[in-house]
């Protein structure tokens, strides 16, 4: 590989020149002029064959520095990487029903929220390629990390989601601990918006029914589909009575049952709106084997360009045709004007 190419138009006088000089060599009184001319028939001598040779050696000379000049160099990085991306939001419940603890497959310890946060950690991790980013959803909607190739980041954000007010020492608003899932998803159709690969996905997973926000769920659905994106929404848990870590108003930390509600209705009405699919997951193998769904869809192609890096060889191309010019001549020289 060469910088810069065009150098080996240098080649045409180069030829030019040397078939000149090396026509000029056998010439009587030429600069570069054979000293076999200035002898007899006699054997011809060491002078004689270095005259002969070192127009050669000259001419070679040259051609290593247009060589030089040409800058031949290693790439030590691609240009450009293509790769199939994608672009996926995450909406992820927060509301206060994912402290349930259905899905923890006998863990005692590990909630919706921990069962999810694990699962979707994996996704990402599979993902390497694809631009992802992370909304939370409760009362509220709010944006953890905007679409990012950078996954450690986006790991570091996620490992810190928590229901409001599990492991501070406020206690969360009622507002906090409901469940706005047409914001959360509005929020995520704003950041997917201008994202530069074309297929662009929301997965939206929620363990309740919408009961709160500026945005329904409906409403956000017909957005999303006006900007073609699919929403592929998933049911965690189900209807009914489910265990929760709590404390009571005495200070008493034990497990309590809880009331849950799964809207299915509206998380499978915002799938077939967008053309995505919903699914309900009721252990954390059901998750995975959706998520694993999700990530056999289809992706578009991206150019990212990078940083190229080079090794150059140019300077021992250079240094070795200037010595090469230099010795012929001086030599050469030296050995014509030197008395017989």
């Amino acid at each position: 590989m060469f910088a810069f190419p065009w150098a080996f138009l240098l080649f045409l006088p180069w030829g030019w020149s040397c078939w000149r000089m090396l026509r000029r060599a056998r010439t009587p009184g030429a600069v570069f002029a054979s000293a076999s001319t200035r002898f007899g028939a006699q054997r011809p001598t060491w002078r004689q064959w270095a005259c002969r040779l070192l127009p050669w050696v000259a001419c070679l000379g040259l051609a290593s520095l247009i060589i030089g000049a040409a800058g031949p160099r290693t790439q030590l990085a691609r240009e450009v990487q293509s790769a199939d991306a994608l672009a996926v939001m995450m909406a992820v419940d927060i509301s206060g029903s994912m402290r349930a603890l259905d899905l923890s497959e006998g863990r005692n310890d590990a909630t919706r929220l921990d069962v999810v946060k694990r699962l979707f950690r994996q996704f990402v991790e599979e993902r390497e390629e694809d631009l992802i980013g992370l909304v939370t959803f409760g009362g509220y909607a709010s944006v953890r990390s905007p679409l990012t190739a950078d996954h450690r980041a986006l790991l570091h954000t996620l490992s810190g989601v928590e229901i409001p007010g599990e492991n501070d020492d406020r206690f969360a608003t009622e507002d906090e601990l409901m469940t706005a899932i047409g914001d959360g998803l509005s929020v995520c159709l704003l950041r997917l918006k201008d994202a530069e690969p074309k297929t662009k996905v929301v997965i939206l997973l929620s363990d309740g029914e919408s009961n709160a926000g500026a945005v329904t769920p409906t409403e956000a659905a017909e957005a999303a589909k006006a900007l073609g994106v699919r929403v592929y929404t998933i049911g965690a848990g189900s209807t009914g009575i489910a265990k929760v870590r709590a404390t009571d108003r005495f200070g008493n930390t034990g497990l309590f049952d809880v009331q849950t509600v799964l809207d299915e209705n509206t998380l499978r009405e915002i799938a077939k709106t967008t053309g995505g699919i919903y699914a309900n997951c009721r252990s954390p193998k059901q998750l995975e084997d959706f998520l694993r769904q999700i990530s056999e869809l289809e992706t578009t192609r991206v150019e990212r360009r990078i940083f190229a890096r080079y090794r150059s060889h140019a300077r021992p191309w250079l240094l070795g045709g200037f010595l090469a010019v230099l010795c012929s001549a001086l030599t050469l020289g030296f050995l014509i004007r030197r008395p017989l």
